[in-house]
């Protein structure tokens, strides 16, 4: 074999693993009912609108998209009370963090974030051979005043997962008015709400405020959690005008697709599909929390659409049994499992494999 001359910060890193497909284990296990609580995905599925939306669309798919996603831009920009030019668009809110780790870092910049966060932020950031200053959650919440004592005069950016995945923690308004009162106005604070829409607690923060302040700050929201659009990849970024002027020059041309901006434009306004979406979530959630209780498991208190427990035993081989019962959920590290809030019917199912896999069933 040839040798390579890969950068060793990419010969340190490992692939994303996703949660796993559907199709994939039916093939494995022939199974013909598998559950999957393994991605955050929207147990009720798209929004109807967005699907209504699509009809006629495969007619305009030799054209390439709209570059600029106007409608798309302006309509989201009507929502939040900004300008479009302080919207921009990403193949999922995935790829923004890519765009942001590309523009703002050089090699050897720093960016701060949890130990217990989104793995994509260390992996864009050692990506373009910045360096990741990773900062202990505490009593698995983001330590704010330890993030803020671990800001130097390298720091670019400081990303802030709210409410954070996999542990669904939230800080609240009061903790992050702290926060930007004291991180250095050069400081890129990247505010990371994929789960927004789940919110329940009051005290949670409103990081556009900051934003429309002119403070260095980016808020990040996706079309693939509540909206249950995540086959379509659609994202996007809020943020200063001039931040997104820079992100603009290293955006890849037509990054939201045609199928992915109808289909958001439509969701945007679907309130009913939102406010059923929510519903069932708090449902879930009590029905979920109260289930693992009765196995003697309490998980941590969740702002978003999953739990995060301590199986207290092998987390490895729990996922594994349970994926022999038809059931996917996420395995994170150690004895410690991340479960997507489904239907009740998943969740019921869900809760008696898990039993039996705790009493040691295989």
């Amino acid at each position: 074999m040839m040798a390579l001359h890969v950068h060793p910060d990419i010969r340190s890193l490992s692939p994303y693993v996703p949660g796993k497909p559907i199709d994939e284990l039916q093939r494995e296990l022939g199974l013909t009912r598998v559950i999957k609580l393994a991605s955050n995905e929207n147990p009720l599925g798209p929004s109807p609108k967005a699907l209504a939306a699509l009809t006629g669309a495969q007619d305009m798919l030799h054209r390439y998209p709209d570059g600029g996603a106007y409608q798309l831009r302006q309509a989201l920009a009507d929502r939040w009370k900004v300008g479009r030019e302080q919207v921009i668009l990403g193949n999922g809110s995935d790829e923004i963090l890519g765009l942001l780790a590309r523009t703002f870092l050089t090699p050897g910049d720093e960016a701060i974030m949890a130990d217990h966060t989104f793995v994509i932020y260390e992996m864009e950031v050692t990506a373009v051979h910045g360096k990741p200053v990773v900062v202990p959650l505490a009593n698995w919440t983001h330590d704010l005043e330890s993030m803020v004592r671990a800001v130097t005069p390298r720091t670019r950016l400081l990303f802030l997962c709210n409410p954070n995945n996999p542990t669904g923690t939230m800080v609240s308004a009061e903790a992050v008015d702290r926060l930007m009162a004291n991180v250095p106005k050069d400081v890129i604070v990247v505010f990371d709400e994929a789960y927004f829409e789940y919110v329940r607690n009051p005290q949670f923060p409103d990081a556009l405020a900051y934003v429309k302040q002119g403070r260095n700050a980016i808020v990040l929201r996706t079309f693939s959690k509540i909206y249950g659009l995540a086959g379509l990849r659609i994202g996007y970024g809020i943020s200063t005008p001039e931040v997104i002027d820079f992100l603009n020059r290293i955006r890849p041309p037509f990054n939201a697709n045609s199928l992915a901006q109808k289909a958001a434009l439509a969701a945007l306004v679907d309130d009913e599909h939102v406010a059923k979406s929510r519903a069932v979530n708090e449902a879930g959630m009590v029905q979920m929390e109260q289930g693992l209780r009765a196995l003697g498991i309490t998980s941590i208190p969740s702002e978003a659409n999953f739990l995060y427990f301590d199986a207290k035993q092998d987390g490895r081989r729990v996922f594994d049994a349970l994926l022999r019962k038809g059931i996917i959920v996420r395995h994170i590290e150690g004895s410690m499992i991340r479960v997507t809030i489904g239907q009740p019917d998943e969740n019921v199912a869900f809760l008696q494999a898990l039993k039996n896999v705790l009493d040691g069933g295989r």
